[in-house]
Parts: C-alpha cells; sequence; structure tokens
C-alpha cells in the first residue's frame, strides 16, 4: 500500500510574517494557495479569495475598496496601509505543508511543520487577540494549545508563553465557506474594537 504524502512535496511558506510592532491583534490562516492563485505577493492572495473583500467592507463600506479597477487584482499597498494604520499583523499556522490533493483546500493540507506562534508573539509585544480565518487554522491552535474551540465569531482566552490573549474563530474567508459576503463582514466587525 503506498503512503500518498510520500509522493508528494513539502512545501515551505513563501511569504516572511507581517508583523507590524504595535500590532494588536494577529490573524493567521492555514498556508497559501499555490502561486498560480496569487493576485498580488501578500496575504490571501487569491482573488476568489474575500479576505479582502470582508475588510473593505467592514472599514469603507465598500467590498471592492482594495480591488484595482478593471482588474482581477488586490491592491498590495492599500492593503499593507491599512494592515500597518490599524496595527494588524498576519501569518499562517504552518510553515511547510504537503498538499496532499494539489489544490488549496485546508481539507488536504497536512501541516508538516506549524508556526512557532510564541516567536511571532514575542515581536509583537501589543498584542490582545489571535484570530483564525478558517477550520484548518483554529483545529491547529486549539490541538497545539489544548485550549477550548471558540465558536465561529466568538473568542475564549488563551495563554502563550505566559501571555493571555482572546483567541477568536472567524468564518472562513474562502468562497467554498457556505455564508454570505455581509454576514462574513459582520462577523469579522468583532474585531474592530480591538484595533483603537
Amino acid at each position: 500500500m503506498s503512503d500518498n504524502s510520500q509522493h508528494t512535496v513539502t512545501e515551505q511558506h513563501p511569504l516572511k510574517p507581517f508583523l507590524p510592532e504595535w500590532a494588536k491583534i494577529l490573524m493567521l490562516g492555514s498556508f497559501p494557495p499555490g502561486r498560480e492563485r496569487w493576485s498580488m505577493d501578500f496575504f490571501y492572495p487569491n482573488f476568489q479569495n474575500d479576505m479582502w473583500r470582508i475588510w473593505g467592507l467592514m472599514c469603507f463600506g465598500d467590498k471592492d475598496y482594495f480591488v484595482i479597477p478593471g482588474t482581477k487584482r488586490f491592491d498590495y499597498n492599500k492593503i499593507v496601509d491599512l494592515c500597518q494604520q490599524r496595527g494588524i499583523a498576519i501569518f499562517d499556522t504552518a510553515t511547510a505543508v504537503r498538499r496532499l490533493n494539489g489544490n488549496a483546500s485546508d481539507k488536504f493540507l497536512e501541516v508538516v511543520e506549524p508556526t512557532d506562534l510564541g516567536a511571532l508573539l514575542a515581536q509583537i509585544p501589543q498584542c490582545k487577540a489571535i484570530v483564525t480565518t478558517g477550520e484548518k487554522a483554529t483545529d491547529v491552535i486549539v490541538e497545539r494549545f489544548a485550549t477550548a474551540k471558540p465558536r465561529i465569531g466568538t473568542s475564549v482566552r488563551i495563554c502563550i508563553d505566559g501571555r493571555e490573549f482572546d483567541f477568536y474563530r472567524m468564518p472562513s474567508s474562502s468562497r467554498a465557506y457556505p455564508l454570505a459576503l455581509d454576514k462574513k463582514a459582520d462577523a469579522y466587525k468583532a474585531l474592530l474594537p480591538l484595533l483603537k
């Protein structure tokens, strides 16, 4: 019987953690899609992913605020500006993975090397909350830190390296997740008070 994972390449994370030193929240996904799906060199780069539409709705009342008009690309500079100004740090819960089905689906993502969250959090001393943006990312945190799994749109308290955080679980920004865009944005609005 052959083991699928033996024939699958281990991928290292293609991006450096985005860590503004005054970040108030650390947003964690699972792992970026393959580069052929990228519309920019930043997190949530797939134009089909709704993360930046969610933030556009939340902060500017416009789902297309971060879309470059007339293209299928997100505006990297506008997104980085938002994250810098609001104090949003971003990375993923895995630094190395295998794609067992050759696609970006979390269901077929095997975490080979989980991210050293303590090392990330040490670089953002004002961070008060950890936010997962999908099931796989949530499960990695729950297993790693033996914590309760928050219901979608809610948080639980978590302790990492002696620091207390609110651990929020948000709905996935993937179009595969069956929730309307405005409802996803409503759930993410729980984060806005943390960013003041």
